[in-house]
């Protein structure tokens, strides 16, 4: 399902138009990535969390040479499932 198929669905179940859903959908998804952009983690009850995750730097090798590397410490955004959606995807 790719976003389009996504706001068609919203649109559908919701009863409003498809306009309406993509805003809703677009704004929605822009405040869960402020969020997490600036370290807060993001809960929605039922379906999951959304945080900020920092990777430690570490050692990695250059594919083409072989050559050693260090990999710098990032931060990356990680979600982690919610209960009842872990419970509705192994039925």
């Amino acid at each position: 399902m790719n976003k389009g198929e996504l706001v068609d669905k919203i649109a559908e179940k919701a009863s409003v138009t498809k306009k309406e859903a993509d805003a809703v959908l677009t704004a929605a998804i822009d405040s869960i990535m402020e969020a997490v952009a600036e370290g807060d983690k993001v809960t929605l009850v039922g379906f999951g969390s959304f945080e900020p995750r920092k990777r430690q730097a570490r050692e990695g090798r250059n594919p083409k040479t072989g050559e050693a590397m260090t990999i710098p410490e990032t931060t990356a955004p990680a979600f982690s499932a919610g209960k009842m959606f872990k419970e509705k995807v192994s039925q």
